[in-house]
Parts: structure tokens; sequence; C-alpha cells
């Protein structure tokens, strides 16, 4: 695709997600001409990032004036956004959700436009970290084509890689995000709830294992499932393990069966990496049980 055939690009919606796209996109060459949200001042600040961006609180406003936008709206305006905006043939209307199909965008489809999505699988906890993250991503994408090789020049071009969806893959393409991101952040929390049993604070527990956790995010990474799995399980130390037991039931009780479930679903991991029979997997399943 040269650039003088790139799509005019708008965005509804002035968030973490849609500041991210659009400033990475207007760095690599794609001309984001529009942008509009409810609240105005959100929609200045995200075109002040841009050169020659138009800015609105009106939907119908940017999508007039673009051949691509993308609805980058809380997830439970976007087909409100779908239905109330007049979209003609030739467009493209994409959504940005990770729990949704490009289903939600049928009224715009019924108009003429052409519909997908574009969802970065990454974490956005505020508009600079957005920007700082997004490029080397994977974008689950949905949509025909040819909006689906436009979706996927994108991609390639925000350093990324892109993962094909069906409709019937979203949900649980989503659940998969939930775990590994927010349900870790749950994990890091009850880890540290436990270094409170001995007096470090919160603040003080998380910088102790924040190192731990990079150490672990680079095996994964470079060394991969299963082999980068460490600790008593993959060792089969049941000892460790009745001592982890003991004292979590006596010092943090409302811990054990998360403990103990989180346990159970780590053997099969350690009988991959082949560290452990058979045999020890089975008198672990009965500690853990």
């Amino acid at each position: 695709m040269t650039k003088q055939s790139l799509p005019t690009i708008g965005f509804i919606g002035a968030g973490t997600t849609g500041t991210a796209l659009a400033v990475r996109l207007a760095q690599h060459g794609y001309p984001v001409i529009a942008v509009s949200s409810l609240s105005l001042t959100s929609a200045q600040k995200l075109a002040a990032r841009i050169n020659n961006c138009e800015v609105s609180s009106r939907a119908q406003d940017a999508a007039a004036v673009c051949q691509l936008i993308f609805i980058t709206t809380p997830d439970d305006s976007i087909s409100k956004v779908a239905a109330e905006v007049k979209w003609r043939d030739g467009q493209s209307v994409v959504h940005c959700s990770g729990a949704h199909s490009v289903d939600i965008l049928d009224p715009a489809r019924q108009k003429g436009a052409s519909t997908g999505c574009f969802h970065p699988l990454q974490t956005f906890a505020s508009a600079d970290q957005a920007i700082e993250n997004l490029p080397g991503s994977t974008f689950a994408i949905e949509a025909e084509e040819p909006l689906a090789s436009c979706l996927k020049d994108m991609a390639i071009k925000l350093e990324g890689d892109w993962v094909i969806l069906k409709a019937g893959d979203k949900v649980l393409y989503h659940a998969a995000a939930v775990i590994a991101c927010n349900y870790l952040v749950t994990l890091v929390k009850l880890a540290t709830d436990l270094w409170q049993t001995f007096d470090v604070p919160p603040a003080q527990a998380t910088e102790a294992l924040m190192p731990l956790l990079r150490g672990t995010l680079s095996n994964i990474d470079n060394v991969g499932l299963p082999n980068c799995l460490t600790g008593p399980i993959a060792r089969g130390d049941l000892g460790t393990i009745s001592r982890h037991l003991e004292s979590i039931s006596k010092q943090a009780p409302a811990l054990l069966t998360i403990y103990k479930e989180l346990g159970r679903q780590t053997i099969p991991i350690a009988l991959a990496k082949g560290r452990i029979n058979s045999q020890t997997a089975e008198e672990m399943r009965a500690l853990l049980t």
C-alpha cells in the first residue's frame, strides 16, 4: 500500500486506545485528519499530538470527512455510535473492543460501510503509557477483504503482529487476555498480602517482587512453555508444598483455596517439562485437593 493510497482516518472517541492508535498511525504516515469526542477537551488533547487534525464533539463530523473511522469509545457506546452516524458506501468502520465481535457494527454495514475489529492485545493505563506500549503488540483482526489486508498492513507498520479471529472467537480471546493481564495484577496483590504477614508493606513488597516478575516474563519469552516453569511443583518438592499449605492455612487461610487450585493447574505444566513423573504428579494432586 503506497502512501498515496492510504485512507484518511478519523477517530470517534479520544481515550487511551484511540490516542495511542491515532498518534502511532500518524507517526507512520497515515493521514489522521479528524477526531471527535463527547469531551471536546479530550479530543483537543489528542489532536494536539497530531498535525492538521480536526476536532469536534460530534461523531458525525469525523465520519463525514474520513474514509476509515475507528470507534474507540467505551464498549457500551460502540453500538450507539454505529447506529446513529450516517455512514456511506465505501467507508470502513472499525471498533477496537477485545470482547465484542464485528457484529456490533451491523448498523454501519447495513448502510454500505465495510466493518471490522482491530484490537491491540496490550494494557493501557494512561495515554502516554499506551503510546509507549503499542509498538510490537499483536492485533486481533476481524474483517473481510479488502479491509482485512488494510488492517494487517497497519499492524505491521506498528511493528506488531496480527491474528485473524472469527466472531465466535472473541469472548474466549478476551478472557485469555484478562487471565494473562488483569489476573496477573491480582496474583501480585495476593503475593504482597502474604508479605504483610511479616510486616512488609505492599509498596515495598511489590518493589521486591518486580525483579522476580521480570525474570519470569523473560523466561516465558525466551525459554517458552513448559520449560520456563520453575519452583516446587516443577521439582516435585512435596515437602515444600506441604509447608506452604500449613503456613497459609494458619496465617492467610483466605488464600488457601486459590493456592491449591493454582498448584493443581501447574502440575500438567511440570509433567510436560519432564522433571516429574506421573506418580509424583498424583501425590501432588492428592496434597493439593
